[in-house]
C-alpha cells in the first residue's frame, strides 16, 4: 500500500511540475531564430517583447494565460486536499474532492492548449508585426507538455476517483 501511495503522490507531483514547466517556459512556438509562448516573442534570443493588450486577439491570449494558471493551482490544491484526506478520511471513503479539483485542473489545461490550437494561426497573422518571422515555426515543448500534463492530469484525476482509503 505504501509503494501506491508513493506513485501517486510522484505522479500527481510530475503533473504539477509539468503545468509550471508549459505555463512559465517560453517555447509554445519554436524556429530558427525565434520562440514564442503565451507571455512573450522572442527574436535572436535577444531581442523580446511582452504580449501586452496592444496585440489583436489579446483576449485570446489572456484566455490560455489564465487556464494555465488556474489549471496549475487547481493542480496544486488538489494535492493539498490529497494530503489533508489521507489524515482526516475514514477508512474506505474515496478521495472524490480530490479527484474533482484534479478532474478541474485537467478540464483547465485542455481548454488553455486547445484555444491555442485553434486560435495560434489567427494571433501570428493578424499580429504581423510581432509574429514576423514566426511564419516557419512549429508547435515547441511547452505545448506538447501541456497536452501531456492534461492526460496526466485526466489519469490523476481518475485514480483519486477510484482510490479507497485503507489503513
Amino acid at each position: 500500500m505504501l509503494v501506491l501511495l508513493a506513485f501517486i503522490i510522484i505522479f500527481h507531483i510530475t503533473s504539477a511540475a509539468l503545468l509550471f514547466i508549459a505555463t512559465i517556459d517560453n517555447a509554445w512556438w519554436v524556429g530558427e531564430e525565434f520562440f514564442a509562448d503565451i507571455w512573450r516573442v522572442c527574436v535572436n534570443n535577444t531581442n523580446c517583447t511582452e504580449i501586452d493588450d496592444s496585440i489583436q486577439e489579446f483576449s485570446t491570449v489572456q484566455a490560455v494565460q489564465a487556464t494555465m494558471i488556474l489549471s496549475t493551482i487547481l493542480c496544486c490544491i488538489a494535492f493539498l486536499i490529497f494530503v489533508l484526506q489521507l489524515f482526516r478520511l475514514k477508512q474506505g471513503e474515496r478521495f472524490v474532492l480530490t479527484s474533482i479539483i484534479q478532474l478541474m485542473s485537467c478540464l483547465c489545461v485542455m481548454i488553455a492548449a486547445s484555444i491555442y490550437t485553434d486560435r495560434r494561426e489567427d494571433i501570428h497573422k493578424n499580429n504581423s508585426r510581432l509574429y514576423a518571422l514566426t511564419s516557419d515555426g512549429s508547435y515547441g515543448y511547452s505545448f506538447i507538455l501541456a497536452w501531456v500534463a492534461f492526460a496526466f492530469t485526466f489519469i490523476s484525476g481518475l485514480m483519486y476517483l477510484i482510490l479507497r482509503k485503507r489503513k
